[in-house]
């Protein structure tokens, strides 16, 4: 990875493109640093616990410090993925979907206005935390008041709008996916948390000798989750194609072989980011109506299994994995179609005919492939749970972290060698 980096340095087109999409970080990173005005981030203090606290690390920090970014990506993600999911059940979306450019720029429209009616949801959302939870507004009566509140919200709305415009130079100027960079940095620049929970281990081994022994733990289980999802990542399942032959005036057209890859992990942190999203709203909602456990005990004890130390919060976690995994790989994989296709292009695999028995054995290779991934997800998110028991110490950047900070390293990596390929084919040819 770091000599792909190194060899596109030396190419001037890449390196101008590494520079702007370096300068977008960059400002991204000082807009998550610029509080909104009338917000006192001395008193906003986001729990670990919730889903606002999924959101703060997403956002690189920027919801903890009321800024200008606080949303971040989040209202464009939710929008996509609600626009790809409607586009499986509505049918009309669904054509529009398949219409080439023009589709994809239209859908791409209605996407950012749907993300643009979410931000503004989620801002409120938020404008009425930090007023009414942690007290952090400094304007809540009379004129003042209402024009506090249409600021802060307006703020946070145009923020979220403006890191989605800048994912999209990443994409038109830059290198790698945008949104995905953005989330990346964010993500990274919370190491200091991973500082904070060594520093809590080493606290406690001065106190019980035995804490030295997982220092040396949560190093192994980094490289480990690094390699493994590097392995998992480039994992895939060619199925042979073979192609008939056919006479066509003097030349013979098909008859070579080629296959269907189908990657293990094809929903990629999808289904973490989906099931941890559900699994914090309990905590969040505890949240927002401060329940006092000594007069609501079993409230207090329902709210409690939600938390992310607790084992029923892992095993709620992992069934939810598993099950969105199933679902998101069904919408985007139709083994119909791909059956249907390959009959269309004389194709078949060797040994099955006819569109049933195709589609149906592509059925079964997708359902075992999506156990797997499943199964390898649910050990990515639930080890750093299992590890946080063990130690006592809570490890922020946890799974869900590595997976997207490795499939975004490795996504940005692809995206250089398929800038440089060309340029090396042509040296050849010179």
């Amino acid at each position: 990875m770091f000599d792909t980096f190194k060899n596109a340095w030396k190419v001037q087109e890449l390196r101008k493109r590494l520079l702007y999409t370096l300068m977008i970080l960059v400002i991204f990173r000082l807009g998550c640093a610029i509080t909104v005005p009338f917000i006192d981030p001395e008193k906003v203090g986001i729990g670990s616990t919730n889903l606002l606290s999924y959101l703060n690390m997403m956002s690189g920090g920027a919801l903890s410090n009321g800024a200008l970014f606080a949303l971040s990506v989040q209202p464009y993600i939710n929008a996509s993925i609600i626009i790809q999911l409607l586009a499986v059940a509505i049918e009309p979306l669904g054509r529009l979907a398949k219409e080439g450019r023009e589709g994809q720029r239209k859908m791409q429209r209605i996407t950012r206005y749907t993300g643009a009616g979410i931000a503004v949801v989620m801002g409120i959302g938020f404008y009425t935390l930090l007023r009414n939870g942690y007290g952090a507004v400094t304007y809540t009566s009379g004129w003042e008041g209402w024009f506090a509140a249409a600021t802060i919200v307006s703020c946070f709305v145009a923020g979220s709008m403006l890191v989605t415009w800048l994912g999209e130079q990443i994409d038109e100027k830059g290198i790698g996916n945008g949104v995905s960079l953005l989330i990346f940095i964010g993500i990274v620049s919370r190491w200091s948390d991973v500082i904070g929970a060594v520093g809590g281990l080493i606290t406690k081994a001065q106190q019980q000798p035995l804490y030295y022994i997982f220092l040396p733990l949560l190093v192994v289980f980094a490289i480990a989750v690094i390699v493994f999802v590097v392995i998992l990542n480039a994992a895939e399942r060619r199925i042979p194609v073979k192609y008939a032959q056919r006479v066509v005036g003097r030349k013979m057209y098909g008859g070579q072989s080629t296959y269907i890859p189908i990657k293990v992990n094809m929903s990629g942190v999808m289904p973490v980011i989906f099931a941890s999203s559900l699994c914090m709203i309990p905590g969040t909602i505890a949240g927002f109506i401060n329940l006092d456990a000594a007069a609501h005990p079993y409230w207090a004890a329902f709210f409690s299994l939600f938390n992310s130390t607790s084992m029923f919060y892992a095993v709620l976690y992992s069934l939810l994995i598993i099950g969105f995994n199933y679902f998101y790989v069904a919408i985007q994989y139709n083994p119909v179609d791909i059956a249907k296709n390959l009959r269309e292009n004389n194709g078949a695999i060797p040994g099955i005919r006819g569109d049933r028995p195709t589609a149906e054995f592509i059925s079964r290779v997708l359902g075992k492939l999506t156990f797997i991934g499943a199964l390898f997800l649910v050990v990515v998110a639930v080890l750093p749970i299992i590890l946080a028991n063990l130690t006592g110490v809570a490890i922020h950047l946890g799974g869900t972290s590595m997976l997207i900070v490795v499939g975004v390293a490795l996504d940005t990596t692809r995206s250089l060698e398929s800038y440089m390929a060309p340029r090396h084919y042509k040296s050849i040819l010179k």
